[in-house]
């Protein structure tokens, strides 16, 4: 194969993958009645006028599986944390005791266990189209290559490679997806 269609393909692959990342890294923000850190990630404090990642100002952890517990570094950052969760519209209530801030996590009812999956679908299908959107960038540049003189054939060779890859990504796409329905649908 040609090495200019070579290096548009392992642009493809490097683009796609950060689909992936981007896709997964998504649907862990959907909580699935389990405690997680994770679920905090998109918080961010006021900390001296800068906003910063609820994780550099305070230790998250979870004891168990229904509680998560925000140990911040400086006591009087207390109440912007709690501030923060509030306003973040993550679904907890924050509890503070004067040195750290506790969150219950509540079972899911199965409406909401549905509401979570449509979520992950919708998720997923964002996922899809990155990467069928970076398939119709790629298979665009290769065919640009004509241009410096490749042929025919290895252009179309191109694109099914192109193809393979996407096809591969989707199925990757689709299994993070089960994962999480599975999860969230676990009692």
């Amino acid at each position: 194969m040609n090495e200019l269609i070579s290096l548009q393909l392992d642009d493809s692959k490097e683009s796609m993958a950060k689909a992936i990342a981007h896709t997964e890294n998504e649907l862990t923000k959907i909580r699935a009645g389990k405690a997680s850190p994770g679920m905090l990630d998109g918080i961010y404090v006021d900390y001296y006028g800068t906003s910063t990642p609820l994780a550099q100002v305070a230790n998250v952890n979870t004891p168990d599986a229904r509680t998560i517990v925000v140990q911040p570094w400086e006591k009087s950052l207390l109440s912007a944390i709690e501030k923060s969760i509030m306003d973040s519209n993550i679904g907890l209530n924050p509890q503070n005791d004067g040195s750290i801030i506790r969150l219950a996590v509540p079972p899911l009812t199965e409406e909401r266990r549905r509401d979570l999956v449509k979520k992950v679908k919708e998720e997923a299908e964002k996922g899809r189209v990155a990467i069928r959107n970076i398939r119709k960038e790629g298979n665009e540049a290769i065919k640009k290559l004509k241009n410096d003189g490749i042929s025919e054939d290895e252009i179309k060779s191109g694109e099914a490679e192109v193809q393979k890859l996407t096809d591969a990504y989707i199925v990757k796409v689709d299994q993070l997806a089960d994962l999480k329905e599975k999860d969230i649908m676990t009692v």
